[in-house]
């Protein structure tokens, strides 16, 4: 065994010992039916949103291209070509939380890995030529600072002690759902400040995005699979965005070799050619597409294929990307693929469990992506979260968030 796996087993043990086990587990129970791929021109079935009590649906079940508020000033935010794209900062306001936005030109890659390559395994091919359109994606992996302005209503809290009015942004986000209190502190004692959020499911981050549109009147959502193999590439074709040699990982990448057992602040290592930070290692990105061992396989009679994405159809697995803190070289490279798990949930007390925490993924965060050409209604159901999630989980909690 390589000693890198076997030290990788003893952390997930030390991890799922850092939190109080709990006996009475049980997993969610609901799951959408028949897969969608949307390189086919498929369409899935669509949920109908949650209702208020006058019989309107909440604006959290809503397409946000629906209400979308024009967009907050912000420098340089604003493009109608991609020619016209630049780097940006984005202004939380009250929260005194800011990031920044790298503009990432449309193209074409080859999706996937060579059989040649040192590590590959059989669901990183065939390889398949994808086109990807323009689009923004977050420098850093989204931070606890960034997340808990929505998460933990920090943003709202802020406003208040400041004595300061809710703008229209403000009232908006204000309306998005926000998570139940966890049940322990989700850093598990790995730090908070600059560090990646954790432990948070895809529909989570999904809803995190659109309470980020609300509050800044640009459209943000997870990435795609494809989308983020193309943005981590940057334009290269070797095992990692650096070259094929993973003795300079560690200039790049927090990997476990070098993390001291845990996740680090975001943007310390050197960039992709991109510059993004962290592409390889800190903690492994959602996506949105569901996890399907064979997803090249389906779609190389239909290459070159533009913006391929497999639209999630039933909770597990859902695909992640960049490998962790905790991996060996092997699981960084560009073309590494996994599948999410639901023992990524085998901490978590509630019955039925949580469907905005992944207790046991220490290991998982995510980061998000603006595209240039705002999607249509019918395209942003299928990249926002889904409303019958949140209606089954109330409804198994008699009702209640």
């Amino acid at each position: 065994m390589h000693p890198n796996r076997k030290r990788n087993e003893e952390r997930c043990m030390t991890t799922i010992l850092r939190a109080p086990r709990f006996g009475v587990q049980t997993c969610l129970a609901s799951c959408l039916a028949g897969m969608l791929w949307l390189a086919t021109g498929g369409t899935p079935m669509a949920a109908e949103p949650e209702a208020k009590p006058n019989g309107e649906p909440e604006i959290s079940d809503i397409p946000a291209v629906k209400w979308m508020p024009k967009p907050f000033p912000v420098p340089n935010a604003d493009a109608k070509t991609e020619a016209e794209m630049k780097p940006y900062t984005e202004d939380l306001g009250a929260a005194d939380v800011k990031f920044d936005m790298v503009p990432i030109k449309g193209g074409k890659f080859k999706m996937g890995s060579p059989d040649s390559e040192p590590g590959r395994k059989p669901d990183e091919g065939p390889q398949v030529e994808v086109v990807i359109e323009p689009f923004w994606m977050g420098k850093c992996e989204v931070t606890w600072e960034e997340y808990e302005s929505w998460s933990f209503d920090l943003d709202k809290q802020r406003r208040k002690a400041k004595n300061l009015e809710p703008t229209e942004w403000d009232k908006l986000a204000d309306a998005i759902a926000r998570p139940t209190k966890p049940y322990t502190d989700m850093t598990f004692d790995m730090g908070k400040t600059g560090r990646p959020a954790i432990c948070v499911t895809q529909y989570s981050a999904q809803m995190y995005c659109k309470w980020l549109t609300a509050k800044t009147g640009r459209y943000y959502r997870l990435p795609t699979e494809a989308e983020w193999e193309y943005a981590c590439r940057a334009g290269t074709t070797t095992a990692y965005s650096f070259g094929d040699d993973p003795e300079k990982l560690g200039e790049y990448a927090w990997f476990g070799e070098n993390s001291n057992d845990k996740y680090q602040k975001v943007g310390q290592k050197k960039p992709n050619p991109w510059g993004l930070h962290d592409m390889h290692g800190n903690v492994c990105e959602l996506v949105l597409d569901q996890y399907l061992p064979d997803a090249y396989a389906q779609l190389l009679p239909k290459q070159p294929v533009k913006n391929p994405y497999f639209y999630a159809t039933k909770e597990y697995p859902r695909t992640v990307r960049g490998g962790s803190w905790q991996d060996d070289p092997e699981s960084l490279r560009s073309a590494a693929r996994r599948g999410s798990s639901k023992d990524w949930k085998m901490q978590d007390p509630q019955i039925p469990q949580s469907i905005w925490y992944f207790t046991d993924a220490t290991f998982a965060g995510f980061r998000v992506v603006r595209p240039l050409r705002i999607p249509t209604e019918e395209e942003a159901k299928l990249y926002e979260p889904d409303p019958k999630i949140r209606l089954d989980y109330k409804e198994a909690q008699g009702g209640k968030q």
